[in-house]
């Protein structure tokens, strides 16, 4: 009997013990699948960094890189870069019905707003008085010559620099996007 007693106590007091223990987080199993997501290693980008020179964790990309998916746009954002780009950039997109309903798109997002959905610089924010850029079919260009002669290299030059009160939208348009605006605005120029 005395040996059942003996038994029975160190059965509770070990099941008591690993109930105990087992209750301070019921949430844990106590098993790390992957220990870097509970200890982190990496440092975050605004924190010092001993790894380098200048302590910081965000460095500035080696001189020459490229981003990947980043395309180069060699004209300077000048009159001698628009011009250059005028007898030396043409369209590498094929002229089709998908690319022309693609800038149609692109033109009526992006441009519409002040160029007009036909390009008559008439649009609504003309309307609330901002000034109204030029017409693509009857227009001047503040840089000399007609608006329907704008060449593919001039078009895409003044979209990814700008003009005038027209700002850059090469952080809102990618350079095929670009493109197919092109493809349209000549379209426009017909009219």
């Amino acid at each position: 009997m005395n040996k059942i007693k003996i038994l029975g106590t160190t059965a509770f007091v070990i099941a008591a013990s690993i109930v105990i223990t087992s209750c301070k987080d019921r949430r844990s199993t106590g098993w790390q699948y992957a220990p870097n997501m509970y200890e982190h290693i990496a440092y975050e980008y605004d924190q010092a960094n001993p790894n380098f020179k200048d302590g910081k964790t965000a460095q500035v990309p080696p001189a020459g890189t490229i981003p990947i998916g980043f395309k180069r746009f060699d004209y300077p954002n000048n009159n001698a870069g628009y011009q250059l780009a005028s007898t030396e950039v043409t369209n590498p997109l094929a002229a089709n019905a998908q690319n022309l309903a693609d800038g149609k798109a692109l033109f009526t997002t992006f441009c519409s707003p002040c160029h007009g959905v036909n390009g008559q610089g008439d649009g609504t924010v003309v309307q609330h008085g901002y000034p109204a850029p030029p017409s693509y079919s009857k227009g001047q260009s503040s840089r000399g010559g007609a608006m329907k002669d704008l060449t593919d290299g001039k078009i895409y030059h003044t979209i990814t620099y700008g003009v005038n009160a027209m700002g850059s939208y090469a952080s809102q348009v990618a350079p095929e996007e670009r493109w197919k605006i092109v493809m349209y605005v000549h379209q426009l120029q017909q009219q």
